[in-house]
């Protein structure tokens, strides 16, 4: 064994997000079929259960893992939601949307240009994670983001009313 020279592994960043599923074998083809991901390895413990996989999706790395309650690792389906979100930057948003709904996510908002110069869509995966999906098409100053944040919040809120009314 041969002690490292660099405090981060090569190919990860200083944060590298860990995933806990239901059936991570399921999830890690999905992930392969909506996202392109690589899979760079997987572990499995004496019950067959995967206790460590990684994943590449463009440049970035994840884990992955079974869930494991006896250990604390619940799945967002175990525990009825998840409070976290992962905004994917990809080429062509359109194109990778549709693959990901094709794959089996489903989708919580269609692919549309934001204010602050992203085009984007969310889904949700059937793992229990949302995913948001954004090119960056424009370059804007902070004071055509904030006008176009009045605009946005302004809009929403008349679709709101006409829904109440």
């Amino acid at each position: 064994m041969k002690k490292s020279s660099q405090p981060v592994p090569t190919g990860f960043h200083t944060i590298t997000p860990s995933l806990t599923v239901r059936n991570a074998a399921a999830a890690i083809d999905f992930y392969k079929k909506a996202l392109g991901a690589e899979e760079r390895m997987r572990m499995a413990g004496p019950d067959g259960k995967i206790t460590h996989a990684e994943l590449k999706i463009g440049d970035s790395i994840i884990f992955l893992n079974d869930e494991l309650p006896a250990m604390g690792c619940k799945s967002p389906q175990t525990l009825g939601g998840t409070s976290s979100g992962f905004y994917l930057y990809v080429a062509d948003v359109d194109t990778a949307f549709q693959r990901a709904v094709d794959a089996g996510g489903t989708s919580t908002m269609p692919v549309m240009d934001m204010f602050w110069g992203d085009r984007m869509g969310n889904f949700a995966d059937p793992y229990g994670y949302t995913w948001t999906l954004s090119t960056h098409i424009q370059d804007m100053t902070q004071e055509e983001m904030e006008q176009g944040a009045k605009q946005f919040y302004a809009d929403m809120a008349a679709q709101a009313q006409k829904k109440s009314a």
